[in-house]
């Protein structure tokens, strides 16, 4: 434990130090295209799987240095849809061991206190077998602890880019940021967590969407803690309870679960509290 906490409070240091690393001194990307070359500089989209590629990538050096300053090793996934991104190991003690998941959203434009959301990783073979190592770098249970490193931003709705237009490098000042207004968080995964999935038919677990309670780590199992969050998503879809009317029904919230287990109710995050105040 002791382990953990010192790994998170130095992670959350750390993150205070990034916004500088991307963003102008008006809170614009740093990024603005990609060049080849022939040095034309061509602008990106705001689509959100290439902004966050992009920024996972701009980020990566000052992960290293922050690995190499505290001695760690940095194991990227060997896959795209391994878990984790990235698996840090300590030099002088391999079993303690990291997950650290790059998550990338955007805020609601209409409602700024809220963002998109994103998905936690699987609750699939490898959640549910500790020790299998099915699309997970290491076994789930080798890890000391699971953290989200995540970025909040806005879009630049209002701005005009041109996706088919290249620029010379005297032009780059006139090139538009595509996503502005960084916000960065670590939290530990289980303490964002919704009771819901997080994406069509895939085993994903979903994230609450208030941005304030995602920074500070207010999510549905934030008061249960982690294990009521892994026996949850073990069982997820799995468990069907009899109803007052005598028809069968499988287990779909939270606070059904924590009645069925004999947990204290009270200590389920409301989800409408947290997603929509």
């Amino acid at each position: 434990m002791k382990d953990k906490t010192v790994f998170e409070r130095k992670l959350k240091l750390f993150v205070k130090s990034l916004s500088k690393h991307i963003s102008t001194k008006d809170g614009q990307w740093s990024i603005k295209g990609f060049i080849d070359t022939y040095k034309n500089i061509y602008t990106i989209s705001n689509d959100t799987k290439i902004v966050s590629k992009i920024l996972e990538i701009h980020l990566f050096p000052k992960i290293l240095e922050f690995a190499e300053k505290n001695h760690y090793e940095v194991i990227l996934a060997e896959h795209q849809n391994y878990y984790p991104d990235v698996s840090l190991v300590k030099k002088n003690n391999p079993k303690i061991k990291f997950a650290v998941d790059f998550k990338t959203t955007y805020r609601n434009p209409k409602k700024s206190h809220l963002c998109n959301g994103f998905t936690l990783g699987s609750h699939g073979k490898y959640f549910e077998d500790r020790a299998s190592t099915k699309n997970i770098q290491f076994p789930y249970g080798e890890y000391l602890g699971h953290f989200c490193l995540g970025i909040i931003y806005d879009r630049n709705e209002k701005a005009t880019i041109d996706e088919t237009k290249s620029y010379s490098l005297h032009e780059l000042d006139s090139i538009v940021s595509v996503v502005n207004n960084f916000q960065f968080f670590v939290v530990e995964k289980y303490k964002i967590a919704s009771d819901k999935g997080g994406s069509g038919n895939t085993a994903n677990i979903g994230s609450i969407n208030n941005i304030d309670d995602i920074c500070n780590g207010r999510g549905m199992f934030s008061k249960l803690g982690e294990q009521w969050f892994d026996d949850y998503w073990m069982n997820f879809n799995k468990i069907t309870i009899m109803t007052d009317e005598g028809t069968t029904k499988k287990i779909t919230s939270l606070k059904e679960f924590v009645e069925y287990r004999g947990g204290d109710i009270s200590l389920v995050v409301d989800k409408n509290n947290t997603e929509e105040k």
